[in-house]
C-alpha cells in the first residue's frame, strides 16, 4: 500500500528522473489537504456502524428483492456477507482518503473482488449501489458544499464504482 508521495516518488525513479512541477505540486496538494483527509478520515471511523447501517437500509428500500427468496442477500448467510462488503469499501476507501492514493483499493479490494464476485455469481449493480450510497452518506454526514471536500471523499469511491462498472464480472 502506499500513498500518495510514495507513488509520485516510485513513478520517478522508475524512469530516473528528478522531480519535476507536476510531482511537486501532486506532493504539496497532499500535503495541502491531510488535515482535511484526517479529519474525513475519523469521521468515518468514529461513525462507521451508523454509515454503513444507513447504506444498507436504504439499499434495502430501494431493492427489497435482495432479501426476498432468489435475491443475493437472501438467507442469513448471505446477508451478513452483504454487510461485510459494504463494511470493506467503506474501511478500504477510508484508506485511500487517508493515503491520497487509490491503489489500496486495487491491491486490497478490486483484484480479487472480481474473481470472488464470479465465482458467487453476485450482481454488480446492488454493489455498485452500495458504493455510491456510502459515498452519499458520508458526503451527507460532513455536511459540507465545498467541492474540494467533496472530492476528496467522493475520489476512492467513484474509482470503486468505475472499476467495478467497466469489468465484465
Amino acid at each position: 500500500m502506499q500513498d500518495a508521495i510514495t507513488t509520485v516518488l516510485n513513478q520517478y525513479d522508475l524512469i530516473g528522473y528528478y522531480l519535476d512541477n507536476k510531482a511537486m505540486e501532486t506532493m504539496q496538494s497532499f500535503f495541502d489537504t491531510g488535515l482535511e483527509r484526517i479529519q474525513i478520515t475519523e469521521i468515518i471511523s468514529n461513525q462507521s456502524a451508523d454509515i454503513i447501517k444507513e447504506t444498507y437500509v436504504q439499499l434495502f428500500d430501494e431493492q427489497p428483492e435482495l432479501l426476498r427468496p432468489g435475491g443475493n442477500s437472501y438467507t442469513t448467510r448471505r446477508y451478513s456477507a452483504c454487510l461485510r462488503d459494504i463494511e470493506y469499501y467503506l474501511r478500504y476507501a477510508s484508506y485511500a482518503i487517508m493515503s491520497g492514493s487509490t491503489q489500496v483499493l486495487d491491491e486490497r479490494v478490486l483484484y480479487g473482488l472480481r474473481e470472488t464476485y464470479n465465482s458467487l455469481s453476485v450482481p454488480i449493480a446492488p454493489t455498485v449501489r452500495s458504493i455510491q450510497l456510502l459515498e452519499e452518506v458520508i458526503i451527507d454526514k460532513i455536511s459540507t458544499s465545498d467541492e474540494a471536500t467533496k472530492s476528496i471523499i467522493s475520489t476512492p469511491f467513484q474509482y470503486l464504482i468505475k472499476q467495478l462498472s467497466e469489468k465484465d464480472i
